[in-house]
């Protein structure tokens, strides 16, 4: 996937075609797929954790992020 620098005009292009409900759901996707990439990567980091040790985590990751 390419860095934001790196985004194609055309992408561009496409991404201010949508819509904005169309873009706040694709938004959206994205956010839960990253959730899902980190929920995943946390698991394989620690497999002894409990299930709610890693949704405790990801929270936390989450929430302290920084773009």
């Amino acid at each position: 996937m390419p860095l934001p620098e790196q985004i194609s005009p055309e992408q561009i292009a496409a991404f201010r075609a949508m819509g904005g409900p169309r873009r706040l759901r694709l938004a959206e996707q994205l956010y839960w797929s990253a959730r899902k990439m980190k929920t995943a990567g946390v698991r394989s980091q620690h497999p002894d954790w409990s299930p709610e040790r890693v949704r405790e985590e990801v929270r936390r990751l989450f929430t302290h992020a920084r773009t």
